[in-house]
């Protein structure tokens, strides 16, 4: 049988990277780095044909990932190694593929996913440490981590998100599900993490705006409840800076045999 005419089988990846040297997950026009360029053309390299892929999300400038999932179909016959070791040097620095595995043809990385992990880091410091920038977040603000807890709470649940909603948002519906919202930590590094069923653009970003509001007086745990119930982007702080923000798993259906991947100690 001819390579033309070969099945085709669905892989699907668990991907890492630094969002700060790319502007972008999605491909775009001009040769601009972006996570998916540079993923496309060293899996093309090893499967000696054209390959396309389909994520998870499609993060944003500066947003990192430590287990991204994408899915791909080929007809050439590689062992999972050569899509992990050998696309990995074919990558540039930033970006490495750290799982791969078939899937059924049916798997879809975006339209499967039932939930997604993110955590945002943040320093609280008179002086930004060098060291983090690009990989935390930053303000100046001393912190009350009580009451930014207080605030969290008022995110689960399924709620209309309206008021953390980018405005170039292209989702169909802001009421989404959030089924799980918590901050700790110290000032060195705040963790939110926040689970749901599923995003909208800039959602984390706002909701640590929001909460940097809280932390540092300017709103209350009750005006942030407020914020949600008023469904309006035009009260809100402003979207607080990329450079924290991790996205640190999806959620599948069992049946798909996609492991749940831990989040890294180091982060």
């Amino acid at each position: 049988m001819s390579p033309h005419h070969a099945p085709k089988q669905r892989w699907a990846l668990t991907l890492a990277y630094d969002g700060s040297r790319f502007y972008g997950f999605q491909k775009q026009a001009d040769g601009i780095a972006t996570v998916q360029a540079a993923l496309e053309h060293a899996l093309s390299r090893i499967a000696q044909e054209p390959i396309t892929v389909t994520a998870a999300g499609r993060t944003d400038t500066g947003v990192h990932a430590s287990a991204q999932i994408v899915h791909f179909d080929t007809a050439a016959e590689r062992v999972p190694q050569a899509w992990i070791r050998g696309v990995n040097a074919h990558l540039p620095h930033g970006i490495a593929v750290l799982h791969a595995q078939t899937v059924a043809p049916e798997f879809h990385a975006r339209f499967d996913a039932s939930g997604r992990h993110y955590r945002y880091l943040l320093q609280s410091a008179p002086v930004r440490s060098p060291l983090l920038i690009g990989k935390a977040g930053w303000t100046h603000y001393p912190l009350d981590l009580a009451a930014m807890q207080q605030a969290v709470r008022h995110l689960v649940g399924e709620h209309d998100f309206s008021s953390f909603r980018a405005a170039q948002c292209q989702a169909k519906s802001p009421v989404k599900t959030i089924y799980h919202a918590h901050i700790d930590g110290t000032p060195e590094c705040y963790k939110l993490d926040l689970h749901g069923n599923a995003f909208l653009h800039h959602m984390v970003r706002n909701i640590m705006g929001a909460l940097v509001y809280v932390g540092s007086g300017r709103m209350s745990p009750q005006a942030f409840a407020g914020l949600i119930a008023e469904r309006s982007r035009l009260k809100a702080p402003p979207t607080f800076m990329p450079d924290g923000l991790y996205l640190t798993g999806v959620d599948y259906p069992p049946h798909f045999g996609i492991a749940p991947p831990q989040i890294p100690a180091w982060l």
